[in-house]
């Protein structure tokens, strides 16, 4: 909570998807609010948090102006939050912002409840909407196109982090706005380039964080390593100050890995640094049509000579039911991909961004997205929606046994030559026998997984029983799992089995 006074004539909100996390953008706006800053205060909930108490909490302040930062992960909530608000106090004004409702007349429900809405960036428009609306001079268009200054021009955030955030919260910062690249699926695509804040002015915010205690930087440039000059300045800046509890995140782009950069890298300890990989999909036909522009071969050599010669953690993704995509060519990637050896890969549903160029693919692939966020692709000209809940379940079950760590000593015998083919056969038969994906206690899960190996895939029961028991016994589950005791476990339900052992090629 940020202000000085019990009442707040304006208040910033927004609800997280976790506690854990920050909202990095209404920090933005309150540190560009000037005198405005005094009669301010800003709140964040979660969308775990009933929108009763929200309303309750945001009243208690008496404000006459609420913002909302409104996202695909939090909009179906703030629109319950702002019917509310409109039915108990109707004289407060709502403003919303976000990417959300930067987009219209492409914007949801909830955009019809407030009484302003500002696209694009905040950090100036606020403060002049406010002051307009505290003189009692309402301007007459409700939708107002946010103004941007020169990054040099911004009052930085950082000081408005607090204690509590330091100690509990993700810390966001950010080098760089904007990205060169126009990857359709991306509202990143609509931005002309990427532009870097000053340097040293932004290292020096870093240092007066560092003194603050913190450790975990999440920085959110969307392509950290695009100029690499400014890339080894900011790395050797953390080097500089390298303590065992430092770990910095970063988004990088795969095929972009120069000696001067490799040469940095190489430095680092192991487990302090993390780098989200953005490999989406490896087929070049379906690269070119959402205009993304990727050197797989490139990308390939990078991710091994990381996973080689770092101790970095790579988080890696793929995106499924991009235009002319099917399960064949996403089976290609996943298995491209798990060559590389990544420690995480995480697979994505295409979801429908406002705003972003892949709408345009919508009428001729057939694209047909949840009318309700977080607006994940349904069907597509070339995935019927039961192969899309097939990889929705792939996608689970991968979270739960490849990324999550504790089955690193069965799984090559799991995915051994074929991956994608004999995870998607042990992703069906695990939900034919569990019914869900989710609820599923570790120890069952030991079990299942023994038991579809035994069956299914008609491995030898004491092959299957010696690779689990190295990570059954690194999970510290108390007592044995059934298939280790005297009663064996039903075999999978054979009706239709013979179908989801053929890979769904059309």
């Amino acid at each position: 909570m940020v202000g000085m006074t019990s009442d707040s004539t304006i208040i910033l909100s927004t609800l997280n998807a976790r506690y854990m996390h920050s909202a990095f953008g209404l920090r933005y706006i309150y540190a560009n609010l000037g005198e405005l800053q005094q009669q301010t205060k800003l709140l964040e909930f979660t969308i775990q948090e009933s929108p009763l108490n929200i309303v309750e909490q945001l009243l208690l302040h008496h404000p006459k102006i609420i913002g909302f930062s409104v996202y695909i992960w939090n909009v179906s909530e703030i629109t319950k939050t702002v019917a509310m608000l409109k039915q108990i106090a109707p004289d407060v004004i709502i403003v919303l912002g976000g990417p959300e409702v930067s987009h219209s007349p492409d914007v949801p429900a909830v955009a019809e409840l407030a009484d302003y809405v500002i696209s694009g960036a905040g950090e100036v428009s606020v403060k002049e909407l406010c002051d307009e609306l505290l003189t009692n001079n309402r301007p007459n268009e409700k939708f107002i196109e946010g103004k941007s200054l020169p990054l040099e021009q911004l009052v930085l955030p950082y000081e408005y982090y607090t204690d509590e955030d330091i100690k509990n919260r993700l810390i966001y910062v950010e080098a760089s706005r904007g990205c060169p690249f126009k990857c359709e699926f991306c509202l990143s695509a609509l931005d002309k380039t990427s532009t870097a804040f000053p340097l040293d002015n932004f290292l020096l915010e870093m240092d007066k964080l560092l003194q603050r205690g913190v450790r975990n930087f999440k920085f959110i440039d969307r392509t950290f390593n695009l100029k690499i000059s400014t890339t080894v300045a900011i790395l050797e800046f953390f080097l500089a100050r390298m303590t065992d509890d430092l770990y910095l995140h970063f988004e990088v782009v795969p095929d972009n890995l120069p000696d001067k950069l490799k040469e940095v890298l190489q430095r680092f300890p192991a487990h302090s640094l993390q780098f989200e990989i953005g490999v989406q999909t490896f087929d070049p036909e379906i690269q070119n049509r959402i205009s993304r522009k990727q050197n797989n071969e490139k990308s390939k050599a990078n991710i091994v000579w990381l996973r080689q010669n770092t101790g970095a953690h790579l988080h890696t993704d793929l995106i499924f039911g991009l235009p002319g995509d099917n399960l064949e060519n996403f089976g290609h990637s996943f298995d491209q991909l798990i060559a590389l050896n990544p420690q995480e890969i995480q697979l994505g549903i295409l979801k429908r961004l406002r705003g972003a160029p892949l709408n345009r693919h919508n009428e001729n692939y057939d694209l047909r997205f949840n009318p309700e966020a977080p607006y994940n692709i349904l069907s597509t000209k070339d995935i019927d929606f039961s192969c899309m809940q097939r990889v929705n379940r792939f996608a689970r079950f991968w979270d739960m046994i490849g990324n999550s760590g504790r089955f690193a000593n069965s799984l090559p015998l799991i995915l051994a030559e074929q991956p994608f083919d004999r995870f998607l056969l042990l992703s069906d038969s695990l939900y034919s026998l569990a019914g869900s994906t989710w609820k599923i206690a570790l120890k069952r899960l030991f079990e299942l997984i023994y038991s579809v190996l035994t069956t299914e895939f008609e491995l030898s029961p004491e092959q299957v029983k010696q690779v689990l028991a190295v990570d059954y016994e690194r999970a510290k589950i108390k007592g044995l799992p059934s298939y280790e005791q005297s009663s064996p476990l039903p075999k999978v339900m054979r009706t239709g089995t013979a179908n989801k052992r053929q890979r769904l090629h059309s």
